[in-house]
């Protein structure tokens, strides 16, 4: 069983438990045998991974059948963050399949793809998948073959070998994995790097401790808190696949991820002057000058891994981020990787006499209302509306959702390519004015 609702622009996602799932076993069978034929796979081999999510084996050992069935062989790398996942498909040369939900309730699962290397899936291909999954299709001549390999010590060096670590001073490090895939990666990458001081580093698909998103503060109070208790010089916030990754600094305050993005910039265009920087349409203006400053060439996309991910290729872009937390290199095959980035950050504070705030306090940073999620009956009504009643304050596009621009400032309304949502995300110069910005936008998506 599956519905055709599981299927988004760019990946699966759907409930997998309760009283209404979206999907099962059966259902991934299923997509397994429409993946196969899709990609023509049929004596050839894929990576396939899954996150710690509860039904995560079964459905992604149902999948692995579906494949074989149509003579696809399997390599499966077992537990694994959706990064170490990129990184299986980069060094194979495979495509690559993740079962994970990201940041989602613990009834979700889904499957994220990608194309040999960790590129990023086409949407002709997206939309072959979801066709196929009820095709009847033919069962191969000679099924394929499921192999295990283990990946983790080698993602683990690969990522270490892409920071300048020399050097670096020992951190006491809050590490906050929220049951989810860090709890897996932190002891392979940081265990002889710096001291860890570890919260909910423990695999549980339930997220008992808190939902595994770290885009709501709620979720970052734990390790805040930690920070300070215990006087750490970071913290460090993954989301549930482990593909995003939240700083805190030693006040236990958190950092804009636009500041993150900012200081990684500049470091990677100090060994590259005049490379590209990829970014998203709702990424601070803060970036857009800094890069600038740093001599590099800022490129906007939509929001997404997928697009920042083919912009990354097009551009031959050294660094790319998004506002959530989404941090992607040149070097890592232009994908995303929490766990690189965060090692960026350990060595910018470790090679230096500055904490994380002192950092931080360096790159300019403007007036945000942060991401604010509604759930709303007719998105495409509701950013009308809130079109209409900006018109003439600013100038409107609809390259990604609704963006408007006036002298000052920038207002975002987007739905959700993931979960039945409306996105808000406003920025100013000053606070009062993204207060009014927001307030007012917000009395149209939530009357």
């Amino acid at each position: 069983m599956i519905s055709q609702g599981v299927f988004k622009a760019n990946d699966l996602r759907g409930l997998v438990s309760g009283e209404a799932p979206e999907w099962d076993v059966d259902g991934a069978r299923a997509v397994g045998a429409a993946f196969a034929a899709a990609f023509g796979l049929a004596g050839g081999e894929f990576v396939l991974g899954r996150d710690t999510r509860l039904a995560g084996r079964e459905l992604s050992l149902a999948f692995a059948e579906g494949a074989m069935r149509l003579g696809a062989g399997v390599v499966d790398i077992g537990l694994a963050s959706t990064d170490q996942l990129w990184y299986a498909s980069g060094v194979t040369g495979f495509a690559g399949v993740q079962f994970t939900a990201s940041h989602n309730p613990a009834g979700y699962n889904g499957i994220k793809f990608c194309l040999p290397h960790a590129a990023p899936i086409t949407p002709e291909l997206m939309a072959a998948i979801r066709e196929l999954t009820w095709a009847d299709l033919p069962d191969a001549a000679r099924p394929g073959v499921l192999r295990e390999t283990d990946l983790l010590p080698g993602y683990a060096a690969h990522l270490r070998s892409l920071v300048p670590l020399d050097g670096v001073r020992r951190l006491r490090v809050v590490v906050d994995a929220g049951n989810g895939m860090a709890g897996h990666t932190t002891p392979a990458v940081l265990g002889d790097l710096v001291d860890v001081v570890g919260l909910y580093l423990d695999l549980d698909g339930r997220f008992p401790n808190h939902p595994p998103n770290p885009l709501d503060p709620a979720n970052l109070v734990d390790a805040r808190r930690a920070v300070l208790e215990h006087h750490a010089d970071l913290g460090l916030v993954f989301d549930g696949d482990a593909d995003r990754c939240f700083i805190i600094d030693e006040r236990g305050e958190v950092v804009d991820p636009a500041v993150v993005i900012s200081l990684i910039a500049r470091s990677e265009l100090g060994r590259e002057p005049g490379a590209a920087i990829v970014v998203n349409t709702i990424t601070s203006t803060a970036v857009a000058e800094e890069v600038a400053a740093a001599g590099g060439r800022l490129v906007v996309g939509k929001v997404g891994h997928t697009y920042l991910k083919a912009l990354m290729a097009e551009h031959d872009a050294i660094f790319g981020g998004e506002h959530s937390a989404h941090y992607y290199f040149r070097d890592f095959w232009g994908a995303d990787t929490g766990m690189l980035a965060a090692l960026h950050v350990i060595s910018l504070v470790g090679r230096g006499d500055a904490t994380m705030s002192e950092l931080a306090a360096g790159v300019p940073s403007r007036a945000a209302s942060g991401e604010l999620n509604s759930t709303v009956a007719d998105p495409a009504a509701v950013m009308d509306a809130v079109a209409a009643a900006f018109a003439g304050e600013g100038e409107a596009g609809w390259e990604d959702g609704l963006l408007v621009r006036g002298p000052d400032w920038w207002l975002s309304v987007r739905a959700s390519n993931t979960e039945p949502l409306l996105r808000l995300n406003v920025e100013a110069g000053d606070p009062d004015t993204m207060t009014r910005l927001r307030d007012r936008a917000l009395a149209i998506i939530r009357p």
